[in-house]
């Protein structure tokens, strides 16, 4: 077993029957969907649920037989689990290369408890040194944010897809890739791209997340964010 799927094998197991779900998106967490539904064939779990926070992880929950639900059903969810990009000493998180961003936070901060699973070669000292910072745009003006994220130090790049197309989310919006040389006050960056008309959301997830799990090669270490 390799350390992503000791990390997802971890977190398969603080699922409890009658939980309602966030189900997160991403290689991990298919791992983590498929674990919950090979419990569920088992009988080891029951009555459990889950909210996708993308079209690809609701097929894969489909595929492992875990039964879905929405958040306007269930607006509190009792357990998120999901992977990360980055994340920091602080438990602070860069997520969304998967393109799925927005539907993942809104479902994190609708969730009681948030738990990220990740391999170690996700950790960083400090965010925006390995991975680049998603951004998601509406389509419309779309360019006008590059000379502004280039003003806060970034060097933003439309995500595309295979044929040179933009990549759209879910939630029909662009995605722009902003490489920093490492983000030396993430709240501050969030807090200036979030105030600019017509972006939607970034992949700073701060202090959202409550517990981490790290599958490296000797077993699975578990961070907890101090209460």
């Amino acid at each position: 077993m390799n350390p992503k799927e000791m990390a997802a094998e971890r977190g398969a197991s603080l699922v409890g029957s009658g939980m309602v779900l966030g189900l997160g998106s991403g290689t991990t967490a298919t791992l983590v969907v498929q674990a919950i539904g090979r419990r569920l064939r088992e009988g080891s779990l029951r009555n459990v649920v889950g909210v996708p926070s993308s079209s690809a992880i609701t097929a894969v929950a489909r595929e492992s037989g875990v039964p879905l639900t929405t958040l306007d059903e269930h607006p509190v969810l009792d357990l998120d689990l999901d992977g990360a990009d980055e994340v920091d000493p602080n438990l602070d998180l860069i997520k969304g290369l998967g393109g799925a961003l927005l539907w993942e936070k809104i479902v994190a901060v609708a969730s009681k408890r948030v738990v990220i699973l990740v391999d170690e070669s996700k950790l960083v000292d400090r965010l925006g040194t390995k991975a680049p910072l998603p951004v998601e745009v509406i389509p419309f003006g779309w360019r006008t944010h590059i000379p502004f994220v280039e003003s806060l130090g970034g060097k933003p790049e439309l995500r595309t897809n295979a044929d040179g197309r933009p990549f759209v989310t879910d939630e029909g919006n662009y995605v722009l890739h902003c490489h920093f040389d490492g983000i030396p006050d993430p709240t501050g960056l969030q807090a200036q791209l979030r105030s600019r008309a017509g972006v939607v959301e970034t992949g700073l997830f701060l202090g959202i997340a409550h517990q981490v799990i790290i599958g490296r090669a000797g077993g699975v270490e578990v961070r907890t964010r101090p209460a």
